[in-house]
């Protein structure tokens, strides 16, 4: 595991706590000094528990396996410089925008590493501890609304006191996946009046177990593949736009999750219906990385638009290092457990449906098929604008 080095990037592949079940395991583990420290794991954690500490070059010659939070498709930047210590017969684990870093999947697939797409993991009952989208969807979620809470000029419950009746926060939330039934749960956990629409008429009763009201729209229901939204063309979104504007102006805080993968994300708050809220309201995307759901939307910032704060948080996860490296590092774990077997051998069964789905690379060529796809496609557009 080498230290991360997109900026602000705090999480870590493996905590101290992972890298000892592995050892039990028969695995050897190598970490780079500091690797853990800001997510709050010293050295001294992980060499208590049998970890071999090794410089960066070092780790990438002697290790097999290489895991981290971001491989060089998520870190477009430094990340490049690890490139050139990958080696044949490799395998790298990681977060790494594969639907998007085409680029990126073709070089590391030039120097023979078998490339594991975290987020290409499929949605299915048999990977779900292995689902790490879902596990950062879900510290997201919750830490979304902590910032909406700390935006807000009101507090979230009711009180009642000596010198009157406060009312309760009215929020919204936008996206009923993972990040959003976590954003409802902790808006409720902190006293809000909370309701939520999703396009996927089916997460109606998960809403309403968590105890906010389902917002029903005049439209159709837009269910897609694996648990996610399907894209839908701009007649859809507008109409959809239309009929949230009368919603949203009586929020005091708008929180939007709406993602759809390898795309980029719908827009459901218009400029228009921003500024019909109130002075004071606050909206978060958490799709700003993807663009934004809110128009006025600038990703890694916190923006005033007419009175209304426009919070356009990234790598939210991130700021709960300790935990949401547990929930990673499980997941990583648990794929670990898939690739290697008992006798410590690697396998890449392609007949395995998870190890199929997820892996983006292998014997030297990118071999998804979805990412194949989209190469071919855009050496098409290439010699079409040639």
């Amino acid at each position: 595991m080498p230290r991360e080095t997109f900026p602000g990037e705090r999480r870590v592949a493996l905590t101290p706590r992972a890298c000892e079940t592995l050892i039990k395991a028969k695995f050897d583990i190598i970490v780079e000094p500091s690797a853990g420290v800001e997510a709050g794991f010293p050295d001294e954690e992980y060499t208590r528990r049998g970890v071999k500490l090794s410089g960066r070059a070092e780790l990438f010659r002697d290790a097999q396996i290489i895991v981290q939070a971001r491989t060089v498709g998520a870190n477009p930047g430094q990340g490049h410089e690890d490139i050139s210590l990958l080696k044949p017969g490799q395998v790298l684990i990681g977060f790494g925008e594969p639907l998007t870093a085409l680029r990126e999947n073709v070089q590391i697939a030039e120097r023979g590493v078998s490339y594991f797409a975290m987020e290409l993991i499929p949605r299915i009952t048999r990977a779900q501890a292995m689902d790490a989208l879902s596990s950062m969807a879900s510290i997201a979620g919750y830490e979304a609304v902590l910032l909406a809470a700390v935006t807000l000029p009101k507090i979230f419950p009711m009180m009642m006191t000596a010198a009157g009746t406060i009312t309760p926060a009215k929020v919204l939330i936008l996206g009923a996946g993972v990040a959003g039934l976590q954003a409802i749960a902790t808006a409720k956990r902190l006293g809000a009046v909370v309701s939520a629409y999703d396009v996927r008429s089916a997460v109606k009763e998960q809403i309403e177990s968590l105890g906010a009201k389902f917002v029903v729209l005049d439209i159709e229901s837009a269910e897609g593949t694996g648990g996610y939204a399907k894209a839908m063309d701009e007649a859809y979104y507008r109409r959809q736009r239309e009929l949230l504007g009368a919603v949203i102006k009586e929020q005091d805080v708008v929180i939007t999750t709406a993602a759809v993968p390898g795309r980029k994300a719908p827009i459901l708050v218009t400029r228009e219906m921003a500024e019909q809220m109130a002075p004071g309201s606050v909206i978060v995307d958490l799709a700003a990385e993807r663009g934004g759901n809110c128009e006025l939307t600038r990703p890694g910032e916190t923006i005033m638009h007419n009175g209304i704060s426009i919070v356009g948080p990234t790598n939210l996860a991130s700021r709960a290092p300790t935990h949401a490296s547990q929930m990673y590092a499980g997941n990583i774990n648990n794929l670990l457990k898939l690739l290697v077997n008992k006798e410590g051998v690697l396998n890449i069964n392609l007949e395995d449906e998870v190890i199929r789905e997820s892996l983006v690379s292998h014997e030297g060529r990118v071999i998804h098929a979805k990412i194949n796809e989209l190469l071919a496609a855009g050496a098409a557009k290439e010699v079409a604008n040639s």
